[in-house]
């Protein structure tokens, strides 16, 4: 059971979260969501723990119940520009600063963080596995970036980006090293496979 406040008070809490930091191609996207303090779904959990079905319908209903919420999307230009870390970190701050609330404390996902915006936060490991508001936004942040990927696939299907996500399968390795990048792929990132990968075979 998720817990749906870090604060005893009556702060408002913003969870934050990120999807697509270890893909090879497509955007890191990141969202912030603020839920009213009342709200309890016992299904809520870490996007990674649900089925593509629960996350599309819980996607659904947080857009409609939640107080504030924002998603932005880092292109992999802008990956390749900053890295990874530095992208996922700015994509936080920017979905923060387009909240139509200002939040009083902010809920990280993971252990690093820089503030852009002149909050308190905190960094919580597994925090989309422990409160209601960065499930969330985990939730919002990989519901959108796998709809943005799939619309993608349909421009470049040789690489199984409906399936994969961009993330690095087999698949995705074969198609890189037989028709090269597309300009939707990272090239800050090692886009050849690893020899010693192994995928089950």
């Amino acid at each position: 059971m998720l817990k749906k406040r870090y604060s005893d008070d009556r702060l408002i809490e913003c969870g934050c979260d990120e999807a697509g930091r270890g893909c090879l191609a497509g955007p890191v996207v990141a969202a912030a969501v603020v839920l009213p303090p009342s709200y309890d779904n016992p299904l809520l959990n870490d996007s990674k723990q649900l089925t593509a079905h629960k996350r599309d319908l819980l996607r659904k209903e947080i857009e409609q119940v939640a107080t504030a919420w924002a998603v932005v999307m880092l292109s992999n230009e802008d990956i390749d520009r900053l890295n990874i870390l530095r992208a996922s970190l700015h994509a936080m701050n920017l979905a923060v600063q387009q909240l139509t609330l200002k939040p009083d404390l902010l809920l990280i996902d993971g252990n690093r963080f820089y503030d852009e915006c002149g909050m308190p936060y905190h960094c919580i490991v597994k925090g989309d596995a422990t409160y209601m508001s960065i499930a969330a936004a985990s939730i919002l942040a990989k519901t959108h970036r796998d709809e943005y990927m799939t619309r993608l696939d349909a421009e470049y299907p040789l690489y199984g980006w409906s399936k994969n996500k961009g993330y690095p399968t087999k698949q995705h390795y074969e198609a890189l090293q037989q028709y090269g990048p597309t300009p939707y792929h990272r090239h800050s990132f090692r886009l050849l496979p690893d020899p010693t990968l192994d995928f089950g075979e």
